[in-house]
């Protein structure tokens, strides 16, 4: 009895150790599980950053043949890039103007002072006029003496040929609204006395316009040379891919997968696109300095601090940006249609 009752509880102990040790071994298990997970996210992380600076040094390796095919996706980046550079710097040039609705309100040569007192007291009557200025033919003749600077061939005239003026400013609803500005021109086109008359808001308009225009050609301008840069890039990788097609044999030999042989030439293609944005900056940069100064110069002439506006900082990620999707979408593009030709026979 004694034995028995020894001998039991050993086997217990023992069949509660071996229960034990099962219990434990899952544990190990998921540990094993997250040390496998980290080493492989560790390995794929060294396969990526070796294929990094292997493919930079390769494209090193070829300085002529980088840098010309940089140098065509530079271009095709930078014009439409300088067509945007142009369309901001009108727009700024246009904001710095005040759309007003101002008209300018030419009599004829021959009309009398009586006349056109009886003139301006009819345009101030006006419900849609706000303020009437009233310009005669001396002071016109004065202030084209002063702002041209011909005075010497002024005095040479026989008679003064400039008319008098009234400058109209309309009442305040009329402020940008250019169909009811056209109204009252109409209106007073038709009143006597008068001339010609001009809008000075309708240029605004016309430069809007023409600056909406410029808009989207640059957007055209820019896709369809979007375009031309996958053909660049694809054309680039293919050549490149068949130069080295007994390499990519034997990587499939020894177990390499289509992923692993077409990572090195979508980096290729994300550099070429990454030297193109950066080059394309530097032209745009070189081209606004260049002609800055005439620029410049031509403001000073206008009395105005106007200054060329470049792409900056903002305008070089961008670039990179850009120029990255489309090197790295030109790159699948060929490796996804000739890796997989490429197999052991």
């Amino acid at each position: 009895m004694n034995r028995y009752r020894r001998g039991k509880p050993e086997k217990m102990m023992v069949s509660n150790s071996r229960g034990g040790k099962s219990a434990k071994e899952p544990r190990r298990g998921a540990s094993g599980g997250r040390v496998s997970l980290l080493g492989k996210l560790r390995s794929y992380l060294q396969s990526h950053r070796h294929l990094f600076f292997s493919t930079v040094k390769r494209l090193a390796s070829e300085p002529i043949q980088t840098l010309m095919t940089s140098l065509v996706v530079a271009i095709a980046l930078g014009l439409p890039a300088v067509l945007y550079v142009g369309v901001v710097n009108l727009q700024q040039l246009g904001s710095r103007v005040e759309t007003t609705t101002q008209i300018t309100v030419f009599l004829k040569i021959d009309s009398s002072q009586k006349a056109i007192e009886q003139f301006q007291k009819n345009l101030i009557s006006e419900a849609d006029v706000d303020t009437v200025e009233y310009i005669s033919r001396q002071q016109a003749l004065e202030e084209f003496r002063i702002l041209s600077g011909f005075g010497d061939v002024l005095d040479m005239l026989d008679e003064n040929p400039l008319p008098p003026v009234f400058i109209v400013q309309p009442v305040a609803h009329f402020q940008r609204d250019l169909v009811a500005s056209e109204v009252l021109v109409a209106k007073l086109k038709g009143m006597a006395l008068v001339d010609d008359v001009q809008l000075d808001m309708k240029w605004m308009q016309r430069l809007q316009a023409m600056l909406v225009i410029g808009e989207r050609f640059a957007l055209s301008l820019g896709l369809a040379l979007a375009l031309g840069v996958l053909l660049i890039i694809g054309n680039t990788i293919r050549l490149a891919i068949e130069s080295r097609r007994d390499e990519i044999v034997v990587v499939k030999l020894v177990g390499g997968t289509n992923a692993y042989v077409r990572r090195p030439f979508l980096y290729t293609g994300i550099w070429y696109g990454v030297i193109g944005g950066i080059l394309a900056w530097v032209l745009v940069a070189v081209g606004v300095q260049w002609i800055s100064g005439p620029v410049a110069r031509l403001a000073e002439l206008y009395q105005s601090l106007f200054e060329l506006m470049g792409l900056g900082f903002f305008g070089l990620i961008v670039l990179l940006l850009i120029g990255a999707s489309l090197g790295l979408i030109g790159a699948w593009l060929a490796v996804a249609r000739h890796i997989s030709s490429i197999e052991p026979k």
